[in-house]
C-alpha cells in the first residue's frame, strides 16, 4: 500500500485522533522522549520573552513537552488535520498556547512566522517530515519562519540505516497493527509503518537539513527500544554579519 499524502493523510488523521492519545501514551518513553528533544533546542531556561512553533503539534503531546520545558515561551501549535488539533485545543493549556489549522508547508500564506507576525525564536517538529509530500519545501517553510540565530529541532522517526533497526521498527508495528485494524485505523497505520521504512535515513535527512541552509546541523540519538529509530536533529539559522 502507498504512503498517503496531503488531503488523504489529514482526513486519516482526523479520524485517528479519538484513539490517538491512548496508543501513544501506550509507547515506552513517548512524552520523555519528546521533553528531552525540546530540551535540545538548548533555548534559555524557562523560555521567558521567547516565541516557539509547535510544527504538527497533533492532539498535543509536543506541545505540552515544549511547555513542560519552556514554562514562559510563547506557543503556537500548528497541525494540518483539524480533527488532531481539535483535541489537542480542547486540552487546558495557558493563554500562552495558541493553535493554528494550517499545513506546515504553508505557514508563510497563513501568516505564521512573517514579518508582521512575528519571526519565532524556535521551531519544534515531532514525527512530522516523513508525513511530508515535500520535505525540503516544510524546511524552507521552517528557516522563513525563524529568525536569525534561531533555532529547529525534529523529532523524527529516521533509521539509522542498520538491518536491525529496520526490523525492530517493522516488528513492533506489525504488533499494533491489528489493534489499530479493530479501530478502523489500520490503513493510517500502514501508511507509518512504511512511511519510516521509505523516509531518508537520519544521515540524509542531517544533509537535507543543512542543504536548507541551516548550520550546526547535529544528529542526537534517543534511548530505549527507539534507539537507532528515533532521532533529534537540530540545526540553526547563522546569524547575520554586521559589516565593521
Amino acid at each position: 500500500m502507498p504512503t498517503m499524502r496531503d488531503a488523504a493523510l489529514a482526513s486519516a488523521f482526523d479520524h485517528a485522533a479519538r484513539t490517538y492519545d491512548t496508543l501513544v501514551n501506550a509507547n515506552p518513553g513517548y512524552h520523555a522522549h519528546l521533553r528531552r528533544s525540546a530540551r535540545r533546542l538548548g533555548l534559555p531556561a524557562q523560555g521567558r520573552g521567547l516565541r516557539v512553533l509547535d510544527l504538527g503539534c497533533g492532539t498535543g503531546a509536543s506541545t505540552a513537552a515544549l511547555l513542560s520545558v519552556l514554562p514562559d515561551a510563547e506557543i503556537t501549535a500548528v497541525d494540518a488535520s483539524a480533527g488532531m488539533l481539535e483535541r489537542a485545543a480542547a486540552k487546558r493549556w495557558p493563554s500562552s498556547v495558541t493553535f493554528a489549522h494550517t499545513p506546515a508547508e504553508h505557514l508563510a500564506d497563513a501568516g505564521i512566522g512573517s514579518e508582521s507576525d512575528g519571526k519565532f525564536d524556535a521551531v519544534f517538529a515531532a514525527y512530522l517530515f516523513r508525513n511530508t509530500a515535500d520535505p525540503d519545501r516544510v524546511l524552507t517553510s521552517v528557516r522563513g519562519a525563524l529568525g536569525p540565530g534561531g533555532r529547529v529541532a525534529v523529532h523524527e522517526y529516521t533509521l539509522s540505516g542498520k538491518h536491525r533497526h529496520r526490523a525492530v521498527w517493522s516488528a513492533v508495528c506489525a504488533g499494533l497493527l491489528p489493534v489499530t485494524t479493530a479501530l478502523g485505523d489500520g490503513a493510517l497505520y500502514r501508511h507509518l509503518w512504511r512511511s519510516v521504512v521509505e523516509f531518508d535515513t537520519v544521515a540524509l535527512f542531517a544533509r537535507r537539513v543543512a542543504a536548507a541552509g541551516f548550520a550546526r546541523v547535529a544528529v542526537l540519538p534517543l534511548p530505549g527500544w527507539q534507539t537507532g529509530i528515533t532521532h533529534t536533529i537540530v540545526g540553526q539559522v547563522p546569524r547575520e554579519r554586521t559589516r565593521g
